[in-house]
């Protein structure tokens, strides 16, 4: 680990060599929060330039890193480092929108809805990490697949609008902390684990072939190098 004093007087920027050296995984939660009346288009500009400074440090000091992107808007921002990666003649397929906050949700809301136990509940959420691009596969899901049909429309708009309904709540004061968090660090266990030998899946946005677009979300294994495999949508009910 390594920790800034800030009162030495040293900038952060100046000790990326010493917090990325030879990494096997960075995580990056940096850039502004939402405010309410903010999508997460309005934070481009800003956190682009943040993740750009960081991913080209990556580059730099730890190019074999798997780099977890939790930046808004993920949609953009990983395509956008993957091409600096390019530039750097690396490999895109280290960068990685982390989207498991979306599958944290869904889960939560089926195991309210039908008391089924939350370890039990795997929905895969599909598209992206912005709005209508969030698709739940609550149909992919034992306990999800039991949920009325007609209660499915509603419950897709929760989970694509649950980090806005946290903004409103917090009422200027930030988006999506204690949760992000926790879905930051289910994302970095499967990363590890795949690493260690132990291939592990969780949904995310990477480059992928799975659909015509050249970005989506969707369940992914990790492996001893990184993305191991992107896998397929499977089954869709005809909602999804």
């Amino acid at each position: 680990a390594f920790g800034l004093d800030p009162k030495s007087g040293d900038k952060p920027k100046d000790k990326l060599k010493e917090c990325f050296y030879d990494a096997d995984l960075v995580l990056i939660p940096a850039g502004v929060p939402r405010k309410p009346g903010m999508d997460r288009s309005d934070l481009l500009k800003i956190n682009l330039g943040i993740a750009k400074d960081l991913v080209e440090a990556c580059a730099k000091f730890c190019p074999g890193a798997i780099i977890g992107l939790i930046v808004n808007p993920v949609n953009s921002v990983v395509p956008a480092m993957c091409e600096v990666y390019r530039r750097h003649g690396l490999d895109p397929k280290k960068i990685v929108g982390v989207t498991t906050l979306d599958v944290v949700r869904a889960n939560k809301f089926v195991h309210e809805i039908t008391g089924a136990k939350i370890s039990d509940v795997h929905v895969p959420v599909i598209g992206g990490h912005a709005g209508a691009s969030i698709l739940p596969l609550f149909s992919q899901d034992a306990a999800g697949a039991t949920i009325p049909k007609e209660k499915i429309a509603d419950l897709d708009k929760r989970v694509q609008d649950a980090g806005t309904e946290v903004v409103n709540a917090k009422a200027g004061k930030g988006s999506a902390t204690l949760s992000m968090a926790y879905a930051g660090a289910m994302f970095g266990k499967a990363v590890l684990a795949g690493l260690d030998g132990e291939p592990r899946t969780e949904c995310a946005y990477v480059q992928s072939d799975v659909t015509e677009l050249p970005y989506f979300a969707s369940k992914v294994t990790f492996g001893p190098f990184g993305v191991e495999d992107v896998h397929p949508l499977g089954k869709l009910s005809e909602h999804e």
